[in-house]
């Protein structure tokens, strides 16, 4: 590529965060014409306040400090549609997604994708904490060096026709080493404290700005023997395995909830947390998505069923209906709706969306 051109042009998602400010730095030194391009997201209009405009003047400071143009691309009609609209009707159904997932798929190696390619970029790249191992033909996603930061169970749906134009340049990187290295390039956001939750909630509860927006009634919560130990406050807002919030102060807890009856508006808890992985030996996964070609089935390899959880062994085999998953030790409450993401050592093969 580089015989071709004097310089290669790449467009790094600029969030207002030391670690994609890092990875612009990084890029700039490399050699890399570098353009930070900013997203808008969606602004809800109740339950949540969102300081985007606080993260986009972070965002062009950074860009500034590092001399570099700067975009502020307003993708917050697609945030709503494909993020937002997409989480609170999962919820609504009594699932558990997770909106980080569609958001990297939809937003920013999808659209932001596409866009910079069309306006002369010709390659992308982001802050996550993952790696790419080059091959010939393809590339492998592999996990962030920074185990604490790992965020390649995010990724599960990238495709190698996307990952032929992305870069990560932090995933050899320890979060303290991004530090150092935001300090050294003085940027202004090196001591900036890492966003939590999901940008358009701000700060909120997830579960308090989901009532604004589902249509959830009280209801009771029934125990192991049949009886009603307390009431919630609408089924949707309550997770498999769920152990904090549920207000039961009867003194025999604590209580984890063993799951849900939408149409009976009913949630079930046990005091027994033994029962969370009797529940959870054999499950079925759709929406399947390979990151290069899928394994020979029947297949062995580990699964993490939720951000910086830990790998389990499991046996993956291909059905009519989908995936079948046999965990070959306890996984603990997993909950329909959740991401299910595989990995063979340090290598993400894939993932899917828990039936």
């Amino acid at each position: 590529m580089k015989l071709f051109h004097t310089v290669i042009k790449v467009f790094v998602a600029l969030s207002g965060g030391v670690d994609s400010s890092v990875a612009a730095a990084l890029l700039k030194q490399a050699g890399y014409q570098v353009t930070g391009v900013f997203f808008k997201p969606w602004q809800p209009e109740r339950g949540a306040f969102c300081n985007w405009k606080e993260e986009r003047q972070v965002a062009l400071a950074a860009a500034t400090a590092l001399d570099i143009p700067f975009k502020t691309w307003d993708f917050s009609k697609e945030y709503k549609t494909w993020v937002a609209d997409y989480m609170i009707n999962a919820y609504q159904h009594g699932l558990t997604p997770n909106p980080d997932v569609m958001c990297n798929k939809e937003i920013k190696f999808g659209l932001f994708l596409k866009r910079a390619l069309k306006e002369g970029a010709e390659l992308i790249a982001t802050g996550h904490y993952a790696r790419l191992g080059r091959e010939m033909t393809n590339s492998k996603l592999l996990k962030g060096i920074d185990e604490n930061k790992d965020q390649s169970y995010f990724l599960w749906t990238l495709t190698q026709k996307q990952l032929k134009y992305v870069l990560f340049p932090v995933g050899d990187l320890t979060k303290p080493d991004v530090r150092k290295l935001a300090k050294k390039f003085k940027l202004p956001n090196y001591a900036k404290k890492d966003s939590q939750g999901i940008c358009f909630i701000g700060p909120v509860v997830l579960r308090e700005f989901l009532k604004h927006y589902l249509k959830a009634k009280t209801g009771k919560i029934i125990n192991d023997n049949g009886l009603a130990v307390g009431q919630h406050d609408g089924v949707q807002l309550y997770t498999i395995g769920q152990r904090h919030g549920l207000n039961i102060g009867n003194g025999q807890g604590p209580y984890f909830v063993t799951h849900k009856d939408l149409k009976k508006n009913i949630v079930y808890v046990t005091t027994d947390s033994k029962k969370l992985d009797q529940l959870s030996k054999k499950v079925l996964v759709k929406t399947v998505s390979w990151v290069g070609e899928a394994p020979k089935f029947p297949a062995k390899v580990s699964a993490m069923i939720r951000y910086r959880g830990e790998l389990i062994p499991v046996s993956i085999n291909k059905t009519i209906n989908g995936l079948a998953v046999d965990f070959l030790k306890p996984a603990r409450a997993l909950a329909s709706g959740q991401s299910i993401v595989f990995y063979k050592g340090q290598e993400l093969l894939g993932g899917g969306i828990l039936e």
